[in-house]
């Protein structure tokens, strides 16, 4: 049997069994065993199901050890790379180029005629609600819809403002 590349001969799988239980760590383990990493040591004994260990470490002080190195200075990590998260780009909406907007009214050149149901919307109307949706009487405006777009003209101008003439209004507004 093999586990990415390693052979787990049955004279191998009995040494790491008996030197398990004998309370090594998988890091002396892999070194006894030889060509073996500490990871696949702990993901055998995982898939052999072991678990008990020797209570006293008589048995696995006998064996030598690696000299233990001085921790490592702890490293300070400026703040902007202190995050491992990778942002992927965030998709750009198309730029819609519309004529300045047009008064907010609702009932601007809409007959009342014209406006649907959300039962009677279809792909091609327009879905700009008009008045209050708890109400009986709520209607969509219904007119053609511009191709790609949510709204007829009317409503599109009046949900898509430039950027330029928002930061206008925003600063006339603060002013």
């Amino acid at each position: 049997m093999t586990d990415a590349g390693i052979s787990w001969t049955d004279e191998r799988v009995e040494l790491l069994k008996k030197l398990w239980t004998d309370g090594l760590s998988a890091s002396q383990i892999a070194t006894e065993l030889g060509n073996v990493t500490r990871n696949a040591v702990i993901g055998k004994v995982h898939r052999l199901g072991l678990s008990g260990r020797a209570k006293d470490k008589a048995a696995a002080e006998q064996r030598p050890r690696k000299a233990a190195r001085a921790p490592s200075a702890p490293v300070a990590i400026p703040p902007q790379n202190r995050t491992n998260v990778i942002m992927a780009p965030v998709p750009r909406a198309p730029v819609i180029h519309v004529e300045p907007m047009l008064p907010a009214g609702d009932d601007l050149a809409i007959p009342v005629s014209e406006r649907v149901t959300i039962m009677e919307l279809r792909e091609s109307m327009c879905r700009w609600p008009m008045g209050d949706p708890t109400k009986a009487e709520f209607r969509f405006c219904g007119a053609h819809s511009i191709t790609g777009l949510p709204y007829c003209d009317h409503h599109a101008r009046v949900a898509y403002q430039p950027v330029a003439d928002r930061k206008r209004e925003r600063k006339f507004a603060r002013g």
